[in-house]
């Protein structure tokens, strides 16, 4: 009989300890599966998001302006003109404010706002309706549709908070085109979107031309459209999506990274523990058995080969159970996570890798080798005389 068909026998007639190691392995397997998910989801999530824009650089002031923060002035202008670089499709600038939407008689609804200049595409997604066309139209977000009722061709009334110099801005009338999806847009959270000319005459600065950064879609090579942004004028900075991975990754996603080695550690080291302690106990249980195996003519290395086999099936039993334990237990984590503030919809902490699964292959492999190192140890050595002598004594 082979190996792994006596092995197979073994733990069969065993089912309590052999479903005990198999369920055991599958929750580790599953938890230490979700940590590999975790080391690198927040990172290959933000990679999605920044790429589903379609824009690749973004270009931001070097230098703040006197009372209003960082803004590149000149800002239609300046798209135009990055716009007709070499290496680059097409670029669009974006100020960003907050604002206020004003209800009938009800509760004001804080809201952000995007205004919008350069050509042709925008940073949204239009769902129903039409995109805006002409100064003093807007689209908002399914956060604002749901929370007041609003739709295409309906009217909202805006109060921007611009600038703290700036006084307080009248109510100005808007009307909506359409509704849009926006890719980083948290829960809940209310946005509306316009020309760049619109939130200029809302907030009474028509004429200053001022963005808060300008996206610039690439035509392939990155790097060269990015030196040629930074080279149109010496207050510009610019910076590419893998360059602003790069710096989350060494400093705001290093938590999670920290979170997921320490609990893959100690998964890893329960389950090694785990089957250890299992194949020990099987072993020592039926040294009789496999005494009688051996002077039968059974050699050394079908028995040792015998309980390899057995840590084998069972981590191997385990380890296709935990991947859809590994599965839903993910969903139910990223879903409890992304219930914090502030955080996009769209942000995944778990997002399934083909290198995670690899590595959880190897490191359950690796676990199934050393937990079998022991009660291999045990059965090479056993003295067959001796042990056949002990149980009939016994």
């Amino acid at each position: 009989m082979k190996a792994l068909g006596f092995a197979w026998r073994s733990l069969v007639r065993q089912p309590a300890r052999a479903a005990l190691g198999i369920l055991g392995v599958a929750a580790v397997g599953a938890l230490l599966f979700d940590m590999l998910l975790l080391s690198e989801g927040l990172v290959t999530s933000m990679r999605d998001l920044l790429d589903r824009t379609g824009y690749d650089i973004r270009v931001t002031a070097t230098e703040a302006l006197p009372g209003r923060g960082p803004r590149v002035t000149g800002a239609s202008g300046t798209a135009d003109a990055l716009g007709a670089l070499p290496h680059v499709r097409s670029a669009i600038a974006i100020r960003l404010a907050d604002a206020r939407l004003e209800g009938d008689g009800g509760v004001p609804l804080q809201v952000g706002f995007q205004g919008v200049a350069g050509g042709p595409g925008r940073p949204w997604t239009v769902l129903r309706g039409r995109d805006v066309q002409r100064p003093g139209e807007v689209v908002i977000n399914e956060g604002i549709a749901g929370q007041r009722g609003l739709g295409p061709g309906d009217r909202m009334i805006f109060r921007p908070a611009c600038d703290a110099e700036s006084d307080a801005p009248p109510a100005v009338t808007l009307e909506i085109a359409g509704v849009a999806e926006f890719p980083f847009e948290a829960v809940n959270e209310g946005i509306a979107a316009g020309m760049l000319e619109t939130i200029d005459t809302a907030c009474g600065t028509g004429g200053r031309d001022e963005a808060d950064l300008i996206l610039v879609a690439s035509t392939g090579d990155t790097d060269a459209a990015a030196a040629a942004a930074a080279a149109l004028r010496p207050d510009l900075h610019a910076v590419t999506n893998s360059e602003v991975i790069e710096r989350f990754s060494e400093s705001g996603f290093t938590y999670f990274r920290q979170i997921s080695a320490v609990l893959s550690a100690v998964t890893i080291t329960f389950a090694l523990l785990l089957i250890t302690v299992l194949l020990t106990v099987s072993v020592n249980q039926r040294l009789g058995e496999i005494a009688a195996l051996r002077a039968l003519g059974l050699s050394q290395q079908r028995v040792v080969a015998n309980v390899f086999c057995e840590s084998a099936l069972i981590v191997g039993a385990g380890g296709l159970l935990s991947l859809p334990l590994g599965i839903l237990l993910a969903v139910w984590l990223d879903r409890i996570l992304k219930s914090m503030p502030g955080l996009p919809a769209e942000m995944h902490f778990f997002v399934f890798q083909a290198d995670a699964l690899v590595l959880q292959v190897a490191l359950l492999a690796t676990t199934a080798v050393l937990a079998a190192l022991y009660p291999m140890r045990i059965v090479a050595r056993l003295p067959i005389a001796e042990t056949l002598r002990n149980e009939v004594v016994s």
